[in-house]
C-alpha cells in the first residue's frame, strides 16, 4: 500500500480517526484505496463507516448533508471536502439512477452494491489492512475493470456504469473482462437515459485520457458511440484521397488524430474527434475524392453536438473555431504578413496547431506547413505578433470621422498596415488613416 505523505491525506485520516475513536468502522473507499495499491496519488478520499448519517454531522462538524437520504455526508476541511458514507443497502433501480429504497446495511452490503471491483475496496490505515470481498486486488493485477456481481444488473442501476468502465479502463489502461463488457453491448441502447451532463462529464475523461483513442473504439465496438454520436460513426467506410491519406477511411484519421494529441484539452480533443463529421455528407467522386467546405458543414454538425452535450459557451466556441479553422494551414505560406500575424495572435492559435500536428500525423506526415508556422511565429516574436496599436477609435474621432462601418474599415486598414510593416510611427497612422478617411467621403 504506497501511502501519500500529503496534507490532504493527513485530513483525510483525522476525519476517518475521529469516528474510529466514536467505536464506529470507518474505512476509505473505492477510488482512492485502488489508487493507493496502484502507487497512483488520489485525488480524492472517500470514507465508508457505520456511523449513521445524523451521528456523522455531530462527530464532524462542519458538514454538508448533500446526500442525506442516501446516508452521504461531506465533511469539511478548510478549503479539502471527504464524503463521508453510512454503509448501505440499495433496493431497485426504477430510474436507472437511484434506489427506489436505502437502507443503512454492513459493510459486505455495501460493496456489493459498488459497480467494479477494483472501485470495491476497503482499506483501514489504522491496521494496514485491506478488505477485499470481490477479488479487486486480483482484478488490478490482472488491469481488468470488471463489475461487482451481474454486469447487466450493475448496468440497469445506473445505465452511466457503461461509460464509466470504458472510462476506468482508458484512465487505469486496463482492458475490460469479458462478461462485463457484453453487459454493456447488451445495454448499450439504454444510454440514452442518462442525462447528456453526464454524459459529457465521462466522455471528457475518456478524450483527455491517454488512452483516448482506444476509449472511442470501445464506444464504438459496445454499440454506445452510434446511439450518442451516429455523426461520429458516419465516418467509417468512408474513402480519402490515398495519396493524401494512406492510412485509410476517415474513421482511422480520427481515431489516429486522437491518438497523436500532446496532452490535450477536453474543446480540442472533442474537436479532434469531430473535425471531420462534415466529410460524409460533401463527399464527391470527382478528378478524385474531394469533401467540398467539409469544415463548414462540420461546424454546423459539431454545433448540434456541442448543444446536446450542454457545453459551456467557452468550450463550444473553442470547439467549433478549431473546426472551422483546421483548414486554414493549407493557405499560410500565401498570407499577408497581417493575416497570418493575427493568426498567431488568437488565443486559441497554440491549440490550433496542435490541432494540425496530429491531423497531418494521422495521415501524409508531412510538418512543412508546421515548420514554417514556427519559423515565423518565433521570428515575428510576440510583440511584432501582437503589438500596441498605433491608434485607437479616440484618435479617428479626433481627425473627424464619425462612428459608423467606415470607421471600423480605417481602424482595421491602419492595423493590418502595422502588422504588415508598413506603418511604423504614430504619425505615419495618422497620415494613412486621414487619406482612408478622405478617400471614403462621398464626393
Amino acid at each position: 500500500m504506497n501511502v501519500p505523505d500529503n496534507e490532504k491525506y493527513r485530513k483525510a485520516l483525522h476525519v476517518l480517526a475521529r469516528l474510529q475513536s466514536a467505536g464506529f468502522e470507518a474505512y476509505f473507499a473505492g477510488g482512492c484505496v485502488r489508487d493507493m495499491i496502484m502507487g497512483r496519488p488520489p485525488k480524492d478520499y472517500d470514507i465508508a463507516t457505520n456511523t449513521p448519517p445524523d451521528e456523522i454531522e455531530r462527530l464532524l462538524h462542519p458538514t454538508i448533508a448533500v446526500g442525506k437520504a442516501f446516508g452521504v455526508i461531506v465533511a469539511l476541511r478548510g478549503e479539502d471536502q471527504f464524503e463521508v458514507a453510512s454503509f448501505r443497502w440499495d433496493g431497485p433501480y426504477r430510474d436507472g439512477r437511484h434506489p427506489e429504497v436505502t437502507k443503512l446495511s454492513t459493510k459486505e452490503d455495501d460493496i456489493a452494491r459498488r459497480d467494479f471491483t477494483v472501485n470495491g475496496l476497503f482499506f483501514n490505515p489504522a491496521t494496514g489492512e485491506v478488505l477485499d470481498l470481490v477479488g479487486g486486488r486480483a482484478d488490478i493485477e490482472r488491469r481488468l475493470i470488471r463489475a461487482i456481481g451481474d454486469p447487466v444488473e450493475r448496468f440497469r442501476e445506473d445505465r452511466l456504469r457503461m461509460m464509466r468502465a470504458i472510462r476506468f479502463a482508458c484512465q487505469l489502461g486496463f482492458a475490460i473482462e469479458d462478461n462485463t463488457l457484453a453487459g454493456v453491448k447488451a445495454m448499450a441502447k439504454a444510454i440514452v437515459s442518462v442525462s447528456n451532463e453526464r454524459i459529457a462529464d465521462e466522455l471528457r475523461h475518456i478524450l483527455v485520457s491517454n488512452e483516448r483513442r482506444k476509449g472511442i473504439e470501445l464506444l464504438d465496438e459496445t454499440g454506445i458511440l452510434a446511439v450518442l454520436m451516429p455523426d461520429v460513426v458516419a465516418m467509417k467506410g468512408v474513402p480519402q484521397p490515398p495519396q493524401f491519406h494512406p492510412e485509410g477511411d476517415v474513421f482511422e484519421h480520427t481515431l489516429l488524430c486522437l491518438q497523436h494529441l500532446d496532452n490535450p484539452s477536453w474543446p480540442l480533443a472533442l474537436a479532434a474527434l469531430l473535425h471531420d463529421i462534415g466529410k460524409p455528407p460533401t463527399m464527391q467522386k470527382l478528378d478524385r475524392i474531394r469533401f467540398h467546405e467539409h469544415e463548414t458543414v462540420g461546424v454546423r454538425m459539431a454545433r448540434r453536438i456541442c448543444a446536446k452535450l450542454k457545453l459551456s459557451n467557452d468550450e463550444r466556441d473553442t470547439v467549433l473555431w478549431l473546426i472551422e479553422r483546421h483548414m486554414v494551414f493549407k493557405d499560410v505560406q500565401n498570407m499577408r504578413q497581417a493575416t497570418l500575424k493575427r493568426l498567431f495572435a488568437h488565443p486559441l492559435y497554440k491549440q490550433l496547431e496542435e490541432l494540425h500536428r496530429a491531423d497531418k500525423l494521422a495521415c501524409d506526415g508531412d510538418m512543412s506547413t508546421l515548420q514554417f508556422c514556427r519559423a515565423k511565429y518565433a521570428e515575428y516574436g510576440v510583440e511584432e505578433i501582437k503589438p500596441k496599436p498605433l491608434l485607437t477609435g479616440h484618435d479617428l474621432l479626433a481627425l473627424g470621422l464619425e462612428p459608423g462601418p467606415v470607421f471600423g474599415k480605417v481602424l482595421r486598414a491602419v492595423e493590418d498596415a502595422q502588422l504588415d510593416g508598413e506603418v511604423k510611427t504614430r504619425e505615419e497612422a495618422i497620415a494613412l488613416a486621414s487619406k482612408l478617411a478622405a478617400e471614403s467621403q462621398p464626393n
